[in-house]
């Protein structure tokens, strides 16, 4: 599963991170980790404090990942349409839901004020991003000046967080698909005409 050459911390951080994803905090075990990682528990203590620990440096890496992925549509030329539509129609593991989205779901993790923060950041980050590009095609003539950043985005992330949660209700990616276009739909009727 890793290279021989990953770390052992490596392994650890990379496995809570699948593990996290497919099972939630509560149900990712320490055990669970040490097996999937290929790691002893002398060595998991040897790196991490605990799995609370463990946990927090894997939340923090897939949150960074998340922006990074999201920051390549946001900086990207084009018009704030096009940048937005970029985002919300890159590849996605539908089925899985939102790696960081999904934790919120956890009341242990939500519970812990450190392993929240991450995820609430992150999510705090997006918004505010995309209401900058929102913002930006206000100025630019090319959104209605009349559309307001800040709930634009805020819709738009519900959009995307709802759209996992139907996605996985339904064992099927078409909601998810369908709220995207609908939030596409919508935006595109806030465009000014040229």
């Amino acid at each position: 599963m890793y290279n021989m050459g990953t770390s052992t911390a490596e392994r650890l951080i990379e496995s809570t991170r699948e593990l996290l994803w497919e099972r939630g905090y509560a149900a990712t075990s320490p055990k669970a980790i040490q097996q999937r990682a290929g790691a002893g528990q002398g060595s998991m203590y040897h790196h991490f404090a605990g799995k609370p620990d463990l946990a927090l440096a894997a939340i923090t890496r897939t949150a960074q990942e998340m922006r990074a992925k999201a920051e390549a549509q946001f900086s990207t030329p084009g018009t704030a349409v096009e940048r937005i539509t970029a985002y919300l129609l890159r590849e996605r593991e539908v089925l899985k839901g939102c790696p960081i989205g999904g934790l919120t779901q956890d009341p242990d993790l939500m519970a812990d004020p450190a392993l929240r923060a991450p995820v609430e950041e992150t999510l705090a980050w997006l918004r505010g991003r995309l209401a900058e590009v929102v913002a930006e095609g206000c100025r630019d003539g090319e959104l209605d000046a009349a559309l307001d950043p800040q709930t634009t985005a805020a819709a738009i992330v519900a959009v995307l967080q709802g759209g996992y949660v139907l996605a996985r209700a339904a064992d099927s990616v078409d909601p998810f698909d369908q709220a995207v276009t609908g939030a596409l739909g919508l935006l595109a009727g806030r465009t000014t005409s040229a």
